[in-house]
């Protein structure tokens, strides 16, 4: 089993141990989809990792049991005054994720961190956002159910479940219904969050806007994830999957400092013209985000190649050209 499996699952044990107050490896098997071998594993190593864990017999069964009691130590951490702050500070980042299951966890972890601090120190800290802010998505309704989407997907990936999906499709404009198996949520700072997952009618991994899922139901059937699966997105610009091309594009010299100054992707190569313009180089995959990366850059980029890009940036400006010519005479 994949290690970012493992880790998962072993978070899971103790989260339903923290939960359940104590269970029994029969139970955690059964919650996990696991076989009690492997749950017997896990708990030893959570015990090397040094995690209060322990067993006990009542009415002749065995338990296993967390003791939460040993958390409850964080004046031991020697946190410096500006780390607290630090910490405490960051609450304000973490509100773009207010959308996820996590949202309830992270408040309440952060009003305790906050009883540490002096009412006149949270007065000051609570000041911070007006000067240093992090934009996160707008909010667009429906996001009890949206929530309760990503509740089941985390269900579902931890525990390797089938499930059934009704997902609005922008590209067709309409609704269908897939058999999946969910293999991971992504989070993408420009859109927010995605599903990967295998579907059963194509026999193939496609990527889904969680925002566009309608209904979701998990069947008690499991699957088998792959050993190994590739990074999400990793050869694209924004929220894609595919192969990678060499893209090469020129910057004119009014957006040269721009592009020099930022990373944006880890394949990249800048080369200084001598007219006071850049050429940069990226392997990444040919999709719709690459293309409107570019077009926001207008008259100061030009693709060199590959080929297919150059095209559809032609057929683009084209389109482009021709609506506002239509304006233009209409007015």
């Amino acid at each position: 089993m994949p290690r970012n499996a493992e880790v998962i699952r072993q978070w899971t044990i103790l989260r339903d141990l923290e939960a359940s107050r104590r269970l029994t490896i029969d139970d955690l098997a059964e919650r996990t989809g696991v076989t009690t071998r492997t749950i017997r594993r896990d708990l030893e190593a959570l015990q090397t990792s040094g995690f209060p864990l322990y067993d006990e017999v009542h009415d002749g069964k065995k338990y296993w049991t967390l003791q939460t009691k040993a958390f409850k130590r964080l004046d031991d951490t020697g946190f410096t005054l500006a780390e607290l702050s630090a910490l405490y500070f960051s609450r304000t980042l973490l509100e773009c994720l207010a959308a996820t299951p996590f949202k309830q966890d992270v408040a309440s972890a952060f009003d305790k961190l906050a009883t540490a601090l002096t009412p006149g120190m949270r007065q000051f800290l609570d000041r911070l956002p007006l000067v240093f802010e992090a934009k996160g998505k707008s909010a667009r309704g429906a996001q009890t159910a949206k929530s309760q989407h990503i509740s089941k997907l985390l269900d579902a990936t931890i525990s390797n479940r089938r499930a059934t999906m009704r997902y609005f499709s922008r590209k067709s404009d309409r609704e269908q219904e897939y058999e999946i198996e969910p293999y991971r949520l992504v989070y993408s700072e420009s859109d927010g969050l995605y599903l990967l997952a295998f579907v059963q009618q194509y026999k193939e991994v496609r990527t889904f806007y969680v925002d566009r899922i309608r209904t979701l139901s998990l069947h008690e059937e499991h699957f088998t994830p792959p050993e190994i699966l590739d990074p999400a997105f990793a050869h694209s610009l924004g929220p894609y999957q595919g192969p990678p091309v060499h893209v090469v594009i020129e910057f004119d010299r009014e957006v040269a400092g721009l592009i020099r100054e930022r990373l944006w992707h880890a394949s990249q190569s800048v080369t200084d013209r001598p007219d006071g313009g850049v050429t940069l180089a990226l392997d990444v995959s040919h999709d719709p985000h690459l293309l409107s990366w570019i077009r926001g850059f207008g008259s100061n980029a030009r693709v060199v190649s590959p080929a297919a890009v150059v095209k559809d940036m032609k057929e683009d400006s084209a389109r482009m050209s021709a609506r506002y010519g239509a304006d233009s005479s209409s007015a």
